[in-house]
């Protein structure tokens, strides 16, 4: 019998053939996935982990007499010319990054220690599934989700969750006389709210969390190692930031309070997360004319009760507002507000590549867990973040450091006139909707952001520039029907944002005056 020293994808496929195996048959004794497998024949020369090692080995020696000769004719006695001499290996980007990424080594850390992995069992998973994956196959697969419109979501969604709406539905707003349909959760008295924030009307509390450390299931973890190795090879960003995780909600006249928990980020990541990504795989692969296999979903997030049961799950979420700036006459056009929309990034690991309002953030704590629990303090900080250029309050660029991120010391110019004008007519925050993103579960708040004093335009108005999130940054105004009514029958709008896009809208269109030429927008009750 032969003894193989090292295994490589030539020698695990033809042990694979000695035992006349298929792919699934052979990944099942060998406790690995049908993509790994498929990998070795696609990539002779990959060497597996040592774990596919020891069982490649333990498979052989106890593999019946005819399989073991099957194999020896297979392999014979020659070796691969790259397990005979030394040869330099040059790390892809993807493959540094999980040998060296403190992010990613915190989310191996949260896969084993939530599904009982023993240390570097994850690892060596994520490593797996990289090696198997077919960077042309990736490819062809974005390009298909791209052409999922936000529409076949909706309709996706609103068929799996058909049964026990009840006073919720999904949210859907018709546009100079057309319907558009979303994936966000709403009912009646969490639209049109013209709620102020920002001086104590958004009442959250954070409270600790008592319930941690659920395990999760073969099949979410499984998934959660496909979906980290792919976002790996795409160069997606994953910070480990905490992030809130809502409790309670209650939206009443005159007041939004709730509760909040933290979390962190590679929690969300690795399980409600994966619900976005699978839904727009099957939409691409099957269409919406039959119902979806979604086995994730069917666990982690299965009927509207679930989804409203805040406190019993993982219930990540964020602010995002429509900002409109007031500008004096110009050339070309009349008094008006300024309203910018962005295009995300590629990097982004929600709704990339989608329309969506500016700023648009997860809600988690700065500094201050109970004082951070406010929408509005996310909302502020995000301007800095994404509006205003400072990078000390981005925590993908760097941790953390400061006590109070938000002292007046450390604004930068356009925020500190903003803020030195708190509670004016300068400007104001209103929130104007809450929903519940069916995607994945996340919790939407949406808001209006309003500069009314047309002195902040003129003089930092050269100073609005959006970060890395964004690819693109496209300024709209207000006086604009014709291309406003354009902009919101975009197919690209991401769920959210086209909710809070809609709900901003008409409520500029209530105060903005002679500001505003809003299109027709009307939501569905």
């Amino acid at each position: 019998m032969d003894v193989i020293d090292t295994w490589t994808g030539q020698h695990a496929s033809a042990l694979k053939r000695a035992l006349r195996e298929t792919n699934e048959g052979f990944a099942d004794r060998l406790g690995t996935s049908v993509r790994t497998v498929a990998g070795w024949s696609a990539n002779p020369q990959l060497v597996p982990t040592a774990e596919i090692q020891r069982a490649l080995d333990t498979l052989l020696y106890q593999a019946a007499g005819d399989a073991k000769a099957r194999f020896a004719l297979l392999v014979g006695s020659r070796r691969p010319e790259s397990t005979n001499r030394t040869t330099t290996h040059h790390q892809t980007p993807a493959q540094q990054r999980l040998a060296e990424d403190p992010h990613i080594a915190a989310a191996l850390a949260w896969l084993e220690s939530s599904f009982n992995w023993a240390p570097g069992t994850a690892r060596e998973r994520v490593a797996d599934e990289l090696a198997a994956l077919d960077s042309n196959a990736i490819k062809a697969q974005t390009h298909r989700i791209s052409q999922v419109t936000r529409e076949q979501t909706a309709e996706a969604t609103r068929r799996y969750y058909r049964a026990g709406f009840g006073q919720w539905r999904p949210y859907k707003a018709q546009v100079a006389g057309r319907e558009n349909a979303t994936t966000i959760l709403s009912q009646d008295a969490w639209l049109d709210l013209a709620q102020p924030v920002g001086s104590g009307q958004d009442a959250f509390q954070f409270r600790p969390n008592t319930q941690r450390g659920k395990k999760i299931t073969r099949s979410v973890v499984e998934e959660a190692a496909r979906s980290l190795a792919e976002s790996l090879e795409k160069g997606s960003q994953i910070v480990n930031s905490e992030i809130y995780t809502l409790t309670s909600l209650d939206i009443r006249q005159g007041i939004i309070s709730g509760s909040v928990g933290v979390l962190d980020f590679v929690e969300f990541a690795l399980t409600l997360n994966l619900l976005e990504g699978e839904l727009m795989r099957s939409i691409a692969a099957q269409g919406t004319e039959r119902p979806l296999n979604m086995p994730i979903r069917d666990e982690l997030l299965p009927d509207v009760p679930t989804v409203l049961d805040f406190a019993g799950r993982v219930c990540a979420g964020g602010a995002l507002a429509l900002t409109a700036i007031a500008r004096p006459r110009g050339r070309g056009h009349d008094p008006d507000y300024l309203l910018l929309i962005q295009e995300r990034s590629g990097s982004v690991l929600n709704a990339n590549r989608r329309l969506a309002v500016i700023p648009k953030a997860f809600h988690g704590p700065m500094a201050d867990y109970g004082e951070d629990a406010r929408f509005s303090a996310t909302l502020e900080r995000e301007m800095e973040e994404e509006l205003f250029g400072r990078t000390d309050v981005d925590s993908t660029v760097s941790d953390q450091l400061h006590a109070d991120p938000m002292h007046p010391s450390l604004l930068s110019d356009p925020m500190r006139w903003l803020m030195d004008r708190h509670g004016s007519d300068a400007w104001r925050m209103d929130s104007t909707a809450v929903g519940i993103n069916l995607m994945s579960g996340n919790y939407e708040f949406a808001s209006l952001i309003v500069i009314d004093d047309e002195e902040w335009w003129v003089k930092y108005g050269g100073q609005v520039r959006a970060n890395w999130e964004s690819s693109g940054l496209h300024r709209y105004s207000s006086l604009d029907t014709v291309r406003l009514e354009s902009l919101a029958l975009d197919p690209r709008w991401s769920n959210e944002g086209f909710f809070a896009f809609t709900q901003g809208c008409r409520r500029l269109a209530t105060i903005g005056g002679q500001r505003v030429r809003m299109p027709s927008i009307e939501w569905e009750s």
